[in-house]
């Protein structure tokens, strides 16, 4: 007699024999898209949620007057985007306009929402910069929002410096930059005062419209660091006076 080979332990793999290759296909493919979307849903769903403030966002950049019913609209739409996907831009982008609300003086808030939102922005733009640090606006962002809510001190400098070496050649972020540079002066190191009068030099020699730097003295400290930082170009001594005699003039 010939014993025929036990059929234990093989219930398994007779039975997946016994299904067409294309069922299995369907299966492990289908499997394999559920886990896909499962992932992908939060980031999906983020972006769709983001989306709803850029309207506000472009209101904001442009300088467009702002409606505070449009901004805590997108406020609420930007926390439910980073509760979906806590990643960095997205809470980059909450703090832009976080920031930016809270500055803008038109919109009819108390000064305590204000500092709510400054400090709301201040940790969306510590975490945002922790994991992304390659932002020269952020950067610039975050020393202007800690000037807002503690004034002066060496932390508005480390972020302005950061800002400087991650975009330095960013004109746009040049008017807001000096105006801080002007209002932090004494906390910057010896070290760190010459980097930055070598950059607002260099930021003059590149600028083909250099009104702004007369509109940002506001004082005659502010003039005597800018003729510091001119050295003795005396052509570009005598193109500032005459920039700060028509800002006066208006």
């Amino acid at each position: 007699m010939i014993a025929r080979p036990s059929r234990a332990g093989s219930g398994i793999g007779d039975a997946l024999s016994s299904i067409p290759m294309e069922w299995l296909l369907r299966a492990v493919l289908g499997g394999g898209c559920a886990v896909l979307m499962y992932l992908a849903w939060p980031v999906a769903s983020g972006a769709v949620e983001a989306q709803k403030a850029d309207r506000v966002m472009f209101d904001l950049r442009t300088r467009q007057p702002l409606k505070l019913p449009a901004v805590l609209a997108a406020m609420q739409a930007l926390d439910r985007a980073v509760d979906a996907d806590p990643v960095a831009g997205r809470r980059l982008k909450r703090a832009e306009l976080l920031a930016g609300a809270a500055l803008a003086t038109v919109l009819p808030v108390s000064n305590e929402q204000r500092a709510s939102w400054l400090k709301k922005a201040e940790a969306d733009l510590e975490f945002g910069l922790a994991n992304d640090p390659a932002r020269g606006i952020a950067w610039a962002q975050l020393a202007s929002v800690r000037q807002a809510l503690y004034g002066a001190s060496a932390n508005v400098v480390s972020a302005l410096l950061m800002s400087i070496d991650t975009a330095p050649m960013l004109n746009v972020l040049w008017p807001p930059r000096l105006q801080l540079i002007f209002d932090n002066w004494r906390f910057f190191t010896p070290e760190e005062r010459e980097r930055v009068v070598a950059h607002v030099a260099q930021t003059w020699r590149l600028s083909t419209d250099r009104r702004w730097f007369a509109e940002s003295i506001r004082s005659p400290i502010d003039e005597l660091f800018l003729r510091h930082a001119l050295g003795d170009d005396q052509n570009a001594q005598d193109e500032l006076e005459k920039l700060i005699r028509g800002v006066r003039k208006k």
